[in-house]
């Protein structure tokens, strides 16, 4: 077969695989169970299982062996090609290289344009271009319906737990910037995972902050009492589950931006906290 012994860089792919595929990624698992025929899948990364760390729908998950990585448990399932991210270790790539499984190594999309690429490519590994053709077309329907009207920017900040923000070299930044609003973060020079403290919020506070404190939304920063007080800021909770994955999880995620815009915009008064998940 074309695929066996091929690691493939991030660049470049192997033949389509028809049949055989394992993707050790939430990111590219969620692509993946887009564009490929159940058959085609042998297995998905066992974050996907798990609630606090899937970014696709549990119950389609959890149709596909959870796997965690290991070279045992992929050569079990005999895959003709496993999708990763970049941080393969070294060991992994030999064992799969010596049992002739082809590894396709995908970075973290930094943009749109850059997801819909991957989305392209895997369904191309999948043997489906159709298919990736497809999901990017609605993708680019989410986005165009997420755009707003007017050209004004609305300062936000995505403030995860622990205070860090992303970087303007991010997906979520430039979701942010489609959706009609500016990066609060890039705006004070900080960078990706920079930390953010609660008084340089205080100080300067933007027009709304995106709480992306987990999903229990536990988080004692971000939760502050004394953020309360910011009464021309809105405080809302994100799903951190749609940070840093593109692809389909691009079209939740501007949904939801496009729901705290058209609420920043109409809220005349902003109140302190909205609490609509």
């Amino acid at each position: 077969m074309g695929l066996a012994g091929c690691a493939a860089a991030p660049g470049s792919a192997p033949a389509p695989a028809r049949s055989g595929i394992v993707s050790l990624n939430p990111c590219t698992d969620a692509v993946l169970a887009e564009v490929a025929d159940p058959r085609q899948i042998r297995g998905l990364s066992a974050y996907s299982s798990e609630p606090g760390s899937s970014s696709m729908d549990l119950a389609v998950a959890r149709r596909f062996p959870a796997v965690s990585g290991t070279v045992e448990e992929i050569a079990a399932l005999r895959p003709a090609l496993v999708i990763g991210g970049t941080f393969t270790p070294p060991a992994t790539r030999a064992a799969l290289a010596r049992l002739g499984i082809a590894l396709f190594e995908l970075p973290i999309a930094r943009d749109v344009p850059e997801s819909l690429a991957q989305v392209r490519r895997i369904a191309a590994l999948a043997g489906q271009p159709a298919r990736g053709e497809a999901l990017a077309a609605r993708i680019a329907a989410a986005l165009a319906a997420a755009r707003p009207a007017d050209g004004r920017a609305v300062s936000a900040l995505v403030w995860q737990s622990g205070g860090i923000v992303p970087g303007e070299a991010s997906l979520i930044a430039d979701l942010l910037r489609r959706t009609g609003f500016s990066n609060a973060a890039a705006a004070r020079g900080l960078g990706q995972a920079d930390y953010l403290p609660l008084e340089r919020v205080l100080v300067d506070p933007p027009e709304v902050i995106l709480s992306a404190g987990g999903r229990d939304g536990a988080d004692r920063l971000l939760n502050h009492p004394v953020l309360a007080g910011l009464t021309a800021t809105r405080r809302v909770p994100f799903d951190s589950a749609l940070l840093w994955c593109g692809g389909p999880t691009i079209i939740r995620a501007a949904a939801r931006l496009a729901e705290v815009r058209r609420m920043a915009e109409g809220a005349g008064s902003a109140s302190p906290r909205l609490d609509t998940p």
